[in-house]
């Protein structure tokens, strides 16, 4: 099958936002440009990731002397930004592809913020390499986006938030809670609510 790409150099718009209720959500990176819509799933720990690793990339370059977004930024409390929160997604949500692989990196010619998903996912450095050959028509599907430090800060922003409104924990043993509570391994198999 042709392999599809998926370019936003920079999108109107880019975050991590989830359908479903807590416990039962698919997780989805949103990359918007005018009526040009692409969401790519993905698992709750892949966005965890991204968005952690992200931060600590625009910290590295911020503390290099890099003219990136502040830190600050990140933890600014400014109420709802205009990507409507971290759950907010546009509509129509069609599944583009199920990302394997998540790539991040810094275009220091540009000064943009690069993170790419792909359909499938390396074992090896020459499956890796195959991976990442743009011009192989035969590779997996591509979702790449280019953007600012400032609006890369602000996706980590609303990524986090959307990681951590999850289920809330177990007081016992941490693992998260159903709405009716869950089976916990601390209190001998007994039901906790």
């Amino acid at each position: 099958m042709t392999r599809r790409r998926f370019l936003f150099d920079p999108p109107d718009r880019f975050v991590a936002g989830t359908v479903g209720m807590p416990g039962q959500r698919t997780f989805l990176l949103q990359a918007r440009e005018g009526r040009r819509i692409v969401s790519v799933v993905l698992e709750k720990a892949q966005v965890a990731i991204l968005a952690d690793r992200l931060e600590r990339l625009l910290d590295e370059l911020w503390e290099g002397g890099l003219a990136v977004a502040d830190p600050a930024v990140l933890h600014a409390d400014d109420g709802e930004d205009a990507s409507g929160g971290p759950d907010h997604l546009d509509e129509p949500l069609n599944e583009a592809f199920r990302a394997a692989a998540l790539t991040l990196g810094w275009d220091a010619g540009a000064q943009r913020v690069l993170i790419e998903a792909r359909s499938e996912g390396a074992t090896t450095d020459e499956e890796l390499a195959e991976l990442l050959d743009d011009e192989d028509e035969d590779g997996p599907d591509l979702l790449r986006v280019r953007m600012t430090a400032a609006d890369a800060r602000g996706f980590v922003r609303g990524a986090m938030a959307l990681v951590n409104a999850g289920r809330p924990p177990c007081p016992l043993c941490g693992r998260p809670l159903d709405p009716q509570g869950h089976i916990c391994p601390r209190k001998n198999g007994h039901y906790v609510n």
